[in-house]
């Protein structure tokens, strides 16, 4: 029972000994003044002003570009391969070497090919010495035949000689031909202009008509082209923009950082992928410089319309939110206004407004997370902005206006 009453007495005294804490003044701090309250003014959050990065409002054209993940290709490619039998005496290219259409680039043994030109061109002598003789013979009979010296079958059987010789005459001009062909097959020649590959075969070795292996690959690259995707769903735009006349295309490097060059469309697939829902384009760009090389993963975007007059705000400055996209909007004031917008197209790191905002307005880009409605701000220095000190987003800002082409 002793027990109990104690511990009754320790409660007691520890939760007075609480209250009489809590109830004391505020200890005293350096200076002898006491601790400040923890708000300023009338203790409201909202009063604190708010560091943010401002962006104004621009009414100009805005492009819209398609983008879209692309590889390279030679605009022309092929495998040189011997049309003839024979040793292969001479290749007479470097590998990397541009070479014209029509240049000799190998040359096969041609003594083989001379010896049945000479053969044919023989053969041809002698039919056509043959026919001569034949023909003579035909008109000295049919004159003693006008006498009735000789029967009309003798005649015609020479007539039947003159036609088998020039008969004769004439397979051996195709055989003429045939070994002259052959004698310029041993001379391998370019088929396109273009640029060698590496040799896939020495001097020296013997090779074969239609040789699966080839000489060499000669591949076309100036022009390139270009092979890209956009989704299916933008079909319209794309058929539309085709329709009105050129599609300017931009290759850009495999980060979007450098433009490597612009050419146009020049063939939209006549079917979708069903697998990746998207459509397959063709472009061909100028690649006097060689920085496209066949194979070679790119960006490629097309432009397939221009917007006259739109409203074009930095796209980081719009917020989402229960009731949809919502922008800040500071005025003269100093302080943050929620409007709410209607979103159209966003390209890179800019969007269009259709409505809620006017040109002039300034949004904010950075710092709207720490905004409320009809809160303080302190804009950054105007001097500052662009410089990609105060934002990571200023110099993507300006690396989307380079690419679209505005001024």
């Amino acid at each position: 029972m002793l027990r109990i009453v104690i511990a009754a007495v320790v409660v007691i005294g520890v939760v007075w000994w609480l209250r009489r804490d809590k109830s004391a003044p505020a200890r005293p701090v350096a200076g002898g003044s006491s601790a400040p309250a923890p708000a300023g003014g009338d203790g409201k959050p909202s009063d604190r002003v708010v560091t943010v990065q401002l962006a104004p409002v621009v009414a100009q054209d805005f492009p819209i570009w398609l983008e879209g993940l692309g590889t390279v290709a030679a605009f022309q490619q092929v495998t040189v391969r011997a049309q003839v039998d024979g040793r292969l005496d001479k290749v007479q290219f470097t590998e990397g070497q541009v070479v014209k259409q029509g240049e000799v680039i190998a040359q096969i043994d041609p003594r083989p090919f001379l010896v049945q030109l000479h053969t044919a061109q023989g053969a041809l002598a002698r039919d056509r010495a043959q026919l001569a003789i034949a023909k003579k013979n035909h008109e000295r009979y049919q004159g003693l035949q006008a006498q009735k010296l000789v029967a009309q079958q003798q005649v015609d059987e020479f007539a039947g000689q003159v036609g088998q010789f020039e008969g004769a005459v004439k397979i051996d001009l195709a055989a003429v031909e045939a070994a002259q062909l052959q004698l310029d097959y041993a001379q391998v020649k370019a088929p396109i202009t273009g640029t060698t590959g590496v040799r896939l075969i020495d001097a020296g070795n013997l090779v074969k008509a239609n040789d699966p292996g080839g000489l060499v690959v000669i591949t076309t690259i100036d022009p390139a082209a270009v092979f890209f995707t956009i989704p299916q769903d933008r079909l319209p735009a794309v058929s539309a923009a085709i329709a009105k006349g050129d599609v300017p295309v931009e290759v850009w490097n495999r980060d979007g950082t450098t433009l490597l060059s612009t050419g146009k469309v020049a063939v939209l697939d006549n079917q979708i992928n069903q697998t990746t829902a998207t459509l397959r384009l063709k472009a061909l760009v100028p690649n006097a410089e060689r920085k496209l090389w066949p194979n070679a993963f790119v960006k490629a975007r097309m432009l397939v319309e221009t917007r006259a007059g739109a409203l074009v705000i930095p796209a980081v400055a719009i917020q989402r939110g229960p009731q949809g996209a919502y922008v800040y909007v500071v005025g003269d004031d100093k302080t943050a206004q929620l409007r709410t917008v209607e979103v159209g197209t966003i390209v890179g790191d800019r969007a269009t407004v259709m409505r809620g905002l006017e040109a002039g307005q300034k949004v904010v880009v950075e710092g709207a997370s720490q905004l409320r409605p009809g809160g303080k701000v302190s804009p950054n220095d105007p001097s500052r902005e662009g410089k990609g000190s105060n934002t990571p987003t200023s110099q993507k800002q300006k690396d989307g206006k380079d690419r679209a082409g505005d001024p």
